[in-house]
């Protein structure tokens, strides 16, 4: 059964800015994250604010410079569905198509599915866990198979989203609006990591709205991609991703960002993937290596150390992919 709480639907972005200063308030997007929380007791909430009005955070448009506008209430098949997404940014199409399901994807919004909180079943169950305001983390000797292996300091939670590190591998950048305020954060600083504070998912102080996302404008010979392998192809979270956006010119990597997830409580940046791909061609041994330096560091758990050869088989697969295209 769900609490009670007090409902507020502003009409205006100002009007939204001002119900959030109730203690306790919390933001009603698409809803599919919050309500699930209030139900399971995960967090109070006193006034729920509903942004649908809003309809100024909505829609896919173009930018100046070539980029895309993405306003945070469009919904995620929306942006799957975006002609301009298709074509000039892959890895957000695959990462969007690939989120839960079409009843799923229909109603949650592109920027719920960055700021959703994550699904670990000691956090979302009945544990006064660390992320929860308790003393320790009940995965790290517990039931752990869905956890991370990159990362974990305290909390081993996974990043539960797909379009974050895809956004965060095109370079993304979340607009952040407060009363009187206004931020742009990329997307790949976006998240919090648990070793600087483990209650926390994102940078948004509880008065701030994540109103778009800005994508800038791609250039020549980038090619990007997302892939993950769930447990269930129809509707589920990763066991392990990754998002790729690589430029080429000729027959070189100039240039190189990859991200993965469900493996770290943040979309987990593979720098040394990178490093070993830039200035290469992309053959065989260049790819072997790739994958082999993505999963340099992990640190697998009892029960989870299936996700370092699945790791390396997606970013040999997505190498691949875009070395063929």
């Amino acid at each position: 059964m769900l609490p009670g709480f007090a409902y507020a639907r502003p009409r205006t972005l100002d009007e939204a800015l001002a119900a959030l200063d109730a203690h306790d308030a919390r933001i009603h997007a698409g809803g599919s994250d919050l309500l699930g929380c209030l139900h399971d007791g995960v967090f109070p909430a006193s006034t729920v604010v509903s942004l649908s009005a809003l309809e100024g955070l909505r829609g896919v448009t173009a930018t100046a410079d070539g980029g895309l506008r993405i306003g945070a209430l469009t919904t995620v098949a929306a942006v799957a569905d975006d002609a301009d997404v298709r074509t000039r940014f892959t890895a957000l199409s695959d990462a969007a198509s690939q989120v839960a399901s079409p009843q799923l994807r229909n109603q949650g919004t592109l920027g719920g599915n960055l700021c959703q909180k994550p699904r670990c079943w000691y956090y979302r169950g009945e544990f006064h866990c660390l992320r929860k305001g308790g003393d320790m983390c009940f995965a790290f000797n517990g039931e752990n198979r869905y956890h991370c292996i990159f990362g974990g300091d305290a909390c081993y939670i996974v990043h539960p989203s797909d379009t974050a590190p895809a956004l965060a591998s095109l370079g993304a950048v979340a607009r952040i609006v407060g009363k009187g305020s206004s931020r742009a954060v990329p997307v790949d600083s976006l998240h919090v990591p648990p070793s600087v504070d483990p209650q926390r998912e994102t940078v948004l102080a509880p008065d701030e709205i994540l109103t778009e996302i800005v994508l800038p404008a791609p250039v020549p010979g980038l090619r990007s991609s997302y892939r993950k392998v769930r447990e269930r192809a129809s509707w589920d979270f990763a066991l392990a991703g990754v998002a790729l956006a690589l430029v080429l010119g000729g027959n070189r990597v100039t240039s190189a960002r990859i991200f993965l997830s469900g493996v770290a409580p943040v979309p987990w940046r593979s720098k040394a993937a990178e490093q070993a791909l830039v200035g290469r061609s992309l053959d065989a041994a260049t790819i072997a290596d790739a994958a082999e330096t993505a999963v340099a560091g992990a640190e697998p758990l009892e029960q989870n150390a299936y996700k370092v050869p699945l790791v390396k088989g997606l970013v040999t697969e997505q190498l691949e992919r875009i070395a063929q295209s």
